[in-house]
């Protein structure tokens, strides 16, 4: 009987790591699936010619198609902290990358590269590393457990830590800094987005508890957790999207690293499983830097609105004769003219 019991706990987190895996590859696959599903709305709702302001992507019904498929993954990513510790779901998240260049490639026609192909391997084998040496995280029994967990001195001094570094970026760097180096936002985003993630695996903790006939709204801690949740979401709204390597990095680092204090995701593994998904970890980095690298910038807007060229070339209408002139020619002091609206190309 007794080696009974740690043989069932031992098969319950195995199969909770499961379906935390299964539902971060899910996310992975809508959420990359629908950058490519929104991008084609875009390039749809350009070529219609449609005009709302800016806005005219907003009729397009697959653009709505992309957005309904981008929250699915969202809520599937959010079912995964659920189950799985964050060592485990976060990395998954570079599967997203591949998703998006792979459909990218048959879809939009943009050619996938050998080195991003490469870039794909690196993430595959990766995650596989991560997976195969992820811990064996123990679902807390109450929110008063994760409670105590939220405030031991160690998690608290991270806590404070990343409020206090975001602070200084977001009220010192940020106003002198923040439109010429992008790292300042990224690293808002990163140390806030590591708390956020906390705060909703408590939540979802809490809500899985609770589904399972053991109501946990009668404590004050769901209530924080979810004000706290919703505080770190509300100030962690900068658009990392062109740059997902750097933030992909900060924000898996952070994010391990919160878990693993206040979760104790490392506790009880020897050095070789941590050394291993480490090197999963790295090896993940590594793929979606390359993968990244090779893909081909975005052009600019032009299926919403045409900026207007630099150069400004002009007729002007004078005396009787017509001249083209351009925003640098000077004109001559004796020249009369009367300058056409309907005459600028």
């Amino acid at each position: 009987m007794d080696e009974a019991a740690p043989t069932a706990g031992s098969s319950q987190i195995f199969a909770d790591n499961l379906k935390g895996f299964i539902l971060a590859v899910a996310s992975s696959a809508f959420i990359g699936a629908s950058f490519i599903i929104k991008k084609k709305g875009l390039k749809r709702a350009g070529a219609s010619g449609s005009r709302a302001g800016g806005y005219g992507y907003l009729l397009e019904p697959l653009w709505w198609i992309g957005m309904v498929t981008m929250i699915v993954g969202e809520i599937a990513n959010f079912i995964a902290y659920i189950f799985a510790p964050a060592v485990l779901v976060t990395p998954l998240g570079a599967l997203s990358i591949i998703v998006s260049a792979v459909l990218a490639h048959f879809i939009l026609n943009e050619r996938l590269q050998r080195m991003g192909v490469l870039g794909c391997v690196l993430c595959i084998v990766g995650s596989t590393v991560i997976v195969l040496h992820s811990p064996q995280e123990k679902t807390p029994s109450s929110v008063e457990q994760i409670w105590d967990l939220a405030t031991q001195p160690a998690f608290l001094l991270y806590t404070a830590s990343a409020v206090a570094v975001s602070l200084v970026l977001m009220l010192h760097c940020a106003p002198r800094f923040g439109q010429t180096n992008i790292m300042v936002y990224l690293g808002i985003c990163s140390a806030i987005g590591s708390l956020t993630v906390m705060s909703i695996k408590a939540i979802g903790i809490a809500i899985k508890l609770t589904l399972d006939g053991i109501n946990q709204a009668g404590y004050f801690q769901t209530w924080v957790f979810a004000m706290l949740a919703i505080s770190c979401i509300a100030l962690d709204t900068f658009n990392t999207a062109v740059v997902s390597p750097v933030y992909y990095a900060m924000f898996t680092i952070l994010t391990i690293l919160a878990s693993a204090i206040m979760f104790k995701d490392w506790s009880g593994q020897s050095a070789s499983n941590i050394a291993s998904e480490i090197c999963g970890l790295v090896t993940v980095i590594s793929g979606t830097t390359v993968l990244h690298s090779t893909r081909d910038p975005d052009p600019p807007s032009s299926d919403l609105y045409t900026p207007l060229s630099s150069q400004i070339f002009w007729h002007v209408q004078g005396n009787g004769e017509l001249g083209k002139f351009k925003n640098d020619d000077l004109l001559s002091g004796e020249f009369v003219a009367v300058v056409r609206q309907d005459y600028f190309i």
